[in-house]
């Protein structure tokens, strides 16, 4: 029989963290007497209440996860932590169904970036913190998934990044734990950091700490309507850097702080990654000196910004680009798919696996041109494991179908070609704003009917958690023993 009590056991334990989280926005909402901290307090005691009931009704000594129940942990925790989440806002005086609260949440703890609350400059304080901390809490989230589970899982090739190694001498640190432990103190470092050089190009404090969460996270989210495009271009130029930063692996950074000087340098996927967005904002700032008519300061940040914003999938917006002409969306539209490095807070089809697929794809040619030849295909300088190749080429088909099912199925609703291509697009890869008139990046998705915000939550989440994740859990020998 499937034992589901570790399960529930960490679900509860997560759910106690976010009704601990939820009284952050209760405080901020209380000093300035705004009447939204009862929500987040009400809201902070049901999820409380439910997290403690799961902790001691599925306490158990025997605390070790199979696959099985590593898959099923997942998933459930991710949904149910966004169906509470959403409680603070359903129930605010924001005038939102849940489903909109449910897309926002899921949104948030995805770190999608996508949102339909419109007013966000007249907004309360605690909703606007309450989604930056979604977004803060899923991006360490995201990173931890990607070092001690994924790997473990064998989802579309992360079993590369396997940290619990025979080599002992590839450990960064001796435990799994201890790792994210490091992480997530580097991931509170680089928010300070990020915090205090926002406030020093004027933002406010409030301001400073709310992007400095969503812009490492590489969530999105702002505290304006009109994003990025409200502070000056310092702000600008310190949110690009720090959404390369947020886009590169951490467990690098852990590497770095420890002696390896030269981890992020040596590592091909942070190299392919840094040449493919330097070659991109060339190209895009040619393209907004000549073909659009921006002067060359102008034309560099607004290129750099952009293109760092939508390929990390963090989503910030200065500008809307979807009026720069067809090459600037064709561009931005495929930057979409890309995403940034594994383990890091981005999503994406993420630069390794475009990495190992060339290198599959050059070992079978050489093969072709020499059939008695032995070509194995290498990453990071060293061969491939066996089923490698298999798993991310799986995992590249299964992203291309689940894009097109989603694209067709919001088509089938009534959107335009642009709004349904860009929105899939935008939902599984982790984007956060879409192309066109309906979902661009100046405007929000609350104009969609119920059912595509439906279709779109359910797309981030399969964006977020690597598709086979959740696709997994629909087969019947899953259940099977």
């Amino acid at each position: 029989m499937f034992d589901f009590r570790p399960i529930l056991f960490v679900v509860g334990v997560l759910l106690t963290t976010l009704a601990l989280a939820m009284c952050i926005p209760a405080a901020a909402d209380a000093a300035v007497g705004q009447r939204d901290w009862q929500v987040f307090l009400v809201s902070a005691g049901l999820t409380l209440f439910v997290g403690a009931a799961l902790i001691l009704t599925a306490r158990t000594e025997q605390m070790r996860f199979s696959i099985h129940q590593a898959f099923l942990l997942t998933t459930v925790s991710w949904l149910v932590l966004t169906t509470f989440a959403a409680l603070p806002f359903a129930f605010a005086g924001l005038d939102l169904s849940y489903t909109d609260a449910f897309f926002e949440a899921m949104s948030g703890l995805t770190t999608t970036g996508s949102t339909v609350i419109v007013g966000l400059d007249l907004a309360p304080p605690g909703i606007l913190l309450w989604r930056a901390l979604l977004q803060w809490l899923g991006g360490i989230g995201i990173i931890v998934m990607a070092v001690a589970v994924m790997p473990m899982l064998q989802v579309g090739g992360n079993q590369l990044f396997r940290m619990e190694s025979s080599d002992r001498s590839e450990k960064v640190l001796p435990r799994v734990a201890q790792i994210a432990t490091g992480i997530s103190v580097i991931y509170l470092v680089l928010t300070l950091i990020c915090a205090t050089a926002y406030w020093l190009m004027d933002m406010t404090g409030f301001e400073a700490i709310a992007h400095a969460m969503t812009t490492i996270a590489t969530g999105g989210f702002s505290t304006s309507d009109g994003s990025l495009g409200r502070f000056g271009p310092g702000a600008q130029w310190i949110a690009t850097v720090f959404m390369v930063l947020g886009g590169l692996p951490f467990v690098l950074y852990l590497q770095t702080v420890r002696g390896n000087l030269t981890a992020l340098l040596r590592d091909t996927q942070v190299r392919v990654f840094l040449t493919i967005v330097t070659l991109v904002v060339i190209m895009m700032t040619g393209w907004l000196l000549f073909g659009v008519g921006r002067h060359l300061e102008e034309a560099i940040r607004l290129a750099a910004f952009n293109v760092v914003s939508i390929i990390t999938g963090t989503g910030y917006a200065t500008a809307e680009y979807d009026t720069w002409g067809g090459f600037a969306m064709a561009v931005f539209f495929l930057l979409m798919f890309i995403g940034g490095c594994a383990g890091s807070t981005t999503c994406g089809i993420k630069i390794f696996r475009f990495q190992v697929g060339y290198a599959t794809a050059r070992a079978q040619i050489q093969r072709l041109v020499q059939p008695h030849g032995v070509f194995i295909p290498h990453y990071n300088r060293k061969p491939l494991p066996a089923g490698v190749p298999e798993s991310v080429m799986s995992f590249i088909f299964m992203y291309v179908m689940t894009f097109i099912v989603l694209a067709v199925a919001l088509g089938a609703l009534g959107l335009d070609f642009v709004s349904a291509v860009s929105g899939a697009a935008t939902a599984v890869s982790n984007v956060g704003p879409a192309l066109g008139e309906t979902i661009g990046p100046a405007r929000t998705f609350m104009a969609l009917p119920d059912t595509a915000k439906w279709l779109l939550s359910a797309g981030m989440l399969l964006g977020r958690l690597e598709l086979f994740t959740v696709l997994v859990l629909l087969l019947p020998s899953f259940w099977r023993r």
